[in-house]
């Protein structure tokens, strides 16, 4: 420990620390960081420095970073709760999920009543499947703080989860009423209800056009606006709010189709039958079930037929596979697929990246004999995933290509499918993925199940019985009555599983058939046919 600072260094340390937090709230974090050097330089082992150093990580998106910082404020003050309740969260984003439970239980041992903490807290149960403690944590920050928007608007979120749509419709008018600009609100009510008028319409037009938004802010406007006029079958207009919210939505990313090409091809040119054959043997637990294929085709609809089964579990859209291919190919620093990732996982032993998995994602499977894993991307890890769980099924989930198309380009997603807000883009991006199952397919026949989501839709029970035939359980009715489930959904389908089955989504795209000519052209120039 360093000796105490004189009066005139307490001074100065409260000044910087004052002027670097200051600028931290203002977005200047090149100043901030000036800050927090100088304050260390006098003070090594001052803790709100090393706090701060962790919330600059967080606001510039360095995670690593953020989490060193919070962990040396623990390890200084191992009643920091606040840095506690960030390293849960900072863990839980990273599939560090035995860290993430560590921190939360050092949260509950020092206790708080702080509802910025409570509201984290929230957040990362959500992220752990923990979704009844979740509604707990965040309706005890709501209680503390009702007037704060982002407090209330994580309640109304976990309410839509868990399907209570009527209170969190409240909450989100109520938020509305308060604060009338608020674009992701708007949104969120949206996505809540089916609208029968045009009142929020034309509230939403207003603010639209009322000043030069952010591109964030004319995405969740537009896209929500689409939402309503689909809903009153207004499809003209829905289509021109779509075409509007992907536009502003492609402004905020960055996708790199060249990067996404390069994947493809390489997982093409490695992952083949020789390769699988000389792998070495995984392990043999037949607990996971994986659904994937593409985002809005049923996925959700599929998983809740299987965990409708007394002896499977909804471990949620988790990205542990993917986080174990970083952490054991030694390639941390990928957020995402890349052919990069793929190339260091290719000679990953089977055994290690199946126990990683497994390990990591303990506290998302719960105790049931399966678990479904229902992340859509994981189609590409079709053949780690085969050489590290032999014994696993995978379920793929075919929708037709322009309802799949469509639906992804009217959804407005967080930092995911960036390639879904432009037409060609999106058709390209189906394009390769087609190509690439039929790859799969053939190398290794039989190894997955191709279900159809229209014909699941047409003809649910034999569809159903089909399925859990394939997972090797034995029928139970129950699977016919998936939308009775209590269990949250935190996908976009979260409205939609919690009724019958239906077939009003099939053919939707054709209600948009010469607005879509560009995405019909793209998929019949890269030979998928269009029925």
């Amino acid at each position: 420990m360093t000796d105490k600072p004189s009066y005139e260094n307490r001074k100065q340390l409260e000044n910087l620390l004052k002027k670097g937090s200051f600028a931290h709230t203002q977005g200047n974090f090149v100043l901030a960081e000036q800050c927090c050097k100088e304050l260390l330089q006098l003070e090594p082992e001052l803790v709100p420095a090393h706090f701060l150093v962790g919330l600059i990580g967080l606001g510039t998106k360095n995670r690593q970073i953020a989490c060193g910082a919070f962990q040396i404020v623990v390890k200084l003050d191992k009643d920091h709760v606040a840095a506690w309740a960030q390293l849960a969260n900072l863990y839980m984003i990273r599939g560090m999920v035995n860290l993430a439970d560590h921190a939360m239980q050092e949260i509950r041992r020092i206790r708080t009543d702080d509802p910025m903490i409570l509201s984290l807290m929230g957040t990362t149960l959500s992220l752990m499947g923990e979704h009844s403690l979740a509604k707990a944590a965040f309706g005890r920050a709501y209680t503390l703080d009702p007037e704060n928007l982002e407090y209330t608007h994580n309640l109304a979120n976990n309410l839509v989860h868990i399907g209570d749509t009527e209170t969190s419709g409240n909450l989100f008018s109520a938020i509305i009423k308060k604060h009338p600009d608020s674009p992701q609100t708007h949104w969120s009510l949206s996505q809540s209800r089916k609208a029968d008028n045009n009142s929020h319409i034309e509230e939403m037009k207003k603010l639209c056009s009322k000043n030069n938004k952010a591109p964030v802010s004319q995405s969740f406007y537009h896209y929500a606006i689409g939402k309503e006029f689909e809903d009153q079958q207004n499809w003209d207009e829905a289509f021109e709010a779509f075409s509007k919210g992907a536009a502003a939505a492609k402004l905020r990313t960055d996708y790199d189709e060249a990067a996404e090409i390069k994947m493809f091809d390489y997982l093409t040119e490695h992952f083949t039958e020789e390769w699988l054959a000389n792998s070495g043997p995984g392990i043999a637990d037949a607990s996971p079930i994986f659904v994937l294929g593409q985002p809005r085709t049923g996925t959700t609809l599929i998983e809740r037929i299987i965990t409708s089964h007394s002896e499977v579990h909804s471990a949620g859209e988790l990205q542990q596979f993917r986080l174990a291919l970083g952490r054991l190919g030694k390639n941390i620093n990928s957020r995402g697929f890349s052919a990069e990732l793929f190339a260091s996982a290719k000679q990953i032993d089977g055994r290690l990246l199946a126990t990683k998995y497994m390990e990591t994602s303990g506290r998302m499977r719960g105790n049931t004999a399966k678990f479904v894993d229902k992340l859509p991307s994981n189609y590409l890890n079709i053949p780690l995933i085969l050489k590290a769980l032999p014994n696993a099924k995978i379920v793929h989930v075919i929708r037709d290509p322009m309802d799949a198309c469509f639906s992804s380009y009217k959804q407005l997603f967080a930092d995911a499918y960036l390639h879904s807000y432009d037409q060609e883009e999106m058709a390209r991006h189906h394009a390769r993925y087609l190509k690439l199952m039929q790859v799969w397919r053939e190398r290794f026949p039989g190894r997955f199940f191709d279900i159809s989501y229209e014909e699941t839709s047409r003809n649910l029970e034999s569809n159903a019985r089909a399925l859990i035939d394939y997972l090797d359980l034995p029928w139970q009715d129950e699977c016919l009555n998936f939308y009775q489930q209590k269990t949250a959904v935190t996908t976009a389908s979260s409205v939609q599983v919690r009724e019958p089955a239906h077939t009003r989504s099939i053919g939707r795209w054709k209600k948009y058939q010469q607005q879509l000519q560009p995405m019909v052209k793209t998929l019949l120039e890269h030979g998928i046919n269009i029925d």
